[in-house]
Formats: structure tokens, C-alpha cells, sequence
């Protein structure tokens, strides 16, 4: 399974967003442009106040693997 983590600059230290099974390709400048309008329209809160900016993206990918045991 794969995320798309969003670290933003808020006003107490960072706060995170994941997003599941993200669509594929992610385009590394329309991730920007989103974070961005995020931050303008307000609309996201956090534990830490206030998103300020984009500070980070990456994508994690999870492979679960089942062991068999004898």
C-alpha cells in the first residue's frame, strides 16, 4: 500500500497529512500547487496550529509479505 505524506510548516512545528493509494504519477509541481492552496483557503487544521507553507512530500510504500510457517 502506498501514502502520500504532506508536511507543512505550521505555526508550533510541522504538521503531516497522509493520503492513501494516491493516483499515480504523482507530479512533484502540482503536489506544490496543492499544498499551497491548502495553506491559502485555510481549510486544514492541526494540533500545531495553522498551516504556514509546504514543507516536504514522499511517498511511502508498505509490501506486506505473509510468512508460512512450518
Amino acid at each position: 500500500m502506498k501514502t502520500l505524506e504532506l508536511t507543512f510548516d505550521a505555526e508550533f512545528g510541522p504538521a503531516r497529512i497522509s493520503i492513501r493509494n494516491p493516483k499515480e504519477p504523482i507530479d512533484p509541481a502540482q503536489v506544490k500547487a496543492v499544498m499551497n492552496q491548502l495553506v491559502a483557503a485555510n481549510v486544514l487544521k492541526s494540533s500545531n496550529g495553522d498551516l504556514i507553507g509546504p514543507k516536504s512530500a514522499r511517498v511511502i510504500d508498505r509490501e506486506t509479505q505473509d510468512i508460512e510457517l512450518p
